[in-house]
């Protein structure tokens, strides 16, 4: 009987090395084209290979109107999570996680991710492979690099996407996903399938779409391939005293978990990892939820930038792993977008870094928040209230 676990040789070739000589974007499309079929001889690709990949390419607008319209992470932090994580949800991570007992075990024995951050993820990208998405890939990913937004990111997306075909691994015609161009259950780029493509049921090929073994094990390589301390947390819910200073909490300071025990951090359940080290997360601010979370939490952002997704995720996972509830506290009133739009602005002027003014409350966002209401002698928890707009 053949080993369940076979990881396949997905290794780039040193053809595929080659670098992208072409960076260009924008212009017209037969000549955008032109030099990605350069780029994909360039990486290994003969000419036959290159014309049959990019045979009937097309723009899709409806991909760039996705790109601009990402509305969903200006929600809190308690408005996304009770989105995304239903009872429904929650049922079915249960069912999944008995259904794939054995590929969990080999993924937490092989990788150190713990099941419930795969399921989560498996959850908030495709509803357990339910709903991966029906944007033809090849399309997205050429039209997201001719597009001048991101061009360093979709570019070599597109290349390797034509190695994925000429290893007869991609259908440039039917292979669809979703609008960034992710592809299968976990919702991987092609780039990631190259570098962490796991072979998951055995059978010699890494189909994310349809197998669920093969998209699981392929997640957890990849988590463990940007960083992923093995079989160490990611996130607890804590209680905080009234008396901590604020200054100190969120990503940008990281103490030593005995220390935080100090101060009077106590987790709500179970035992603070004392051993590691940990940042108060106050995600609504000193008077929302709180949490300490460890080193594998800052991981989590080189799967998905958006501060409110990844949180959002760490806490389901917990969830997922038999944590209860959370305690929503009575956090003070957010802004509305057009109140953040406008607080992002007079931050900016100020000389804060805050990204892009986008009503976003993003992590560049929460720390040029902080330091201002330090400025004002305002809790600096990292929560932009009516009081700190009124200030600035």
């Amino acid at each position: 009987m053949r080993k369940a676990l076979l990881t396949l040789t997905l290794a780039l070739s040193p053809m595929f090395n080659v670098g992208i000589a072409h960076a260009e974007c924008g212009g017209s499309w037969s000549g955008f084209l032109s030099g990605i079929r350069s780029d994909l001889q360039a990486a290994g690709l003969n000419a036959q290979q290159a014309d049959a990949f990019l045979a009937g390419a097309r723009q899709n607008q409806a991909v760039l109107r996705a790109d601009r319209a990402q509305g969903v992470f200006r929600k809190t932090f308690l408005e996304f999570a009770s989105a995304v994580i239903s009872k429904n949800r929650m049922v079915n991570g249960a069912k999944n996680a008995k259904r794939y007992a054995k590929t969990f075990d080999r993924m937490e024995q092989t990788y150190g991710v713990s099941r419930g951050v795969l399921l989560a993820f498996w959850a908030l990208e495709t509803d357990y492979g339910a709903v991966q998405g029906d944007f033809n890939t090849r399309d997205a990913l050429l039209t997201l690099a001719h597009d001048c937004r991101r061009p360093e990111l979709f570019r070599p997306q597109v290349i390797a996407a034509g190695e994925l075909f000429r290893r007869g691994d991609f259908d440039p015609k039917r292979t669809t996903g979703a609008w960034a161009g992710e592809i299968g259950q976990v919702q991987m780029l092609p780039e990631d399938i190259l570098h962490n493509g796991v072979d998951g049921d055995g059978d010699g090929h890494v189909r994310l779409k349809t197998s669920a073994p093969d998209a699981l094990m392929s997640g957890a390589n990849m988590l463990r391939d940007m960083g992923w301390r093995p079989n160490e947390p990611w996130m607890q819910e804590v209680t905080v005293p009234n008396n901590l200073d604020w200054s100190q909490t969120g990503l940008t300071t990281e103490l030593p978990v005995s220390e935080w025990a100090a101060r009077g951090v106590r987790a709500r359940q179970g035992e603070l990892a004392r051993n590691l080290r940990g940042s108060i997360l106050l995600p609504m601010g000193r008077k929302g939820p709180a949490f300490i979370v460890y080193p594998n939490f800052r991981v989590l952002f080189e799967w998905n930038k958006s501060f409110v997704y990844v949180t959002s995720a760490a806490y389901f996972a917990t969830r997922l792993e038999g944590a209860p509830r959370l305690d929503p506290g009575a956090p003070e009133p957010g802004l509305s977008v057009s109140q953040m739009k406008r607080l992002q602005e007079k931050l900016v002027a100020k000389g804060y870094d805050v990204g892009a003014v986008d009503g976003i409350l993003g992590a560049n966002t929460r720390n040029a928040v902080q330091t201002a209401q330090e400025k004002f002698g305002l809790p600096a928890d990292g929560w932009p209230t009516r009081a700190l707009l009124d200030r600035l």
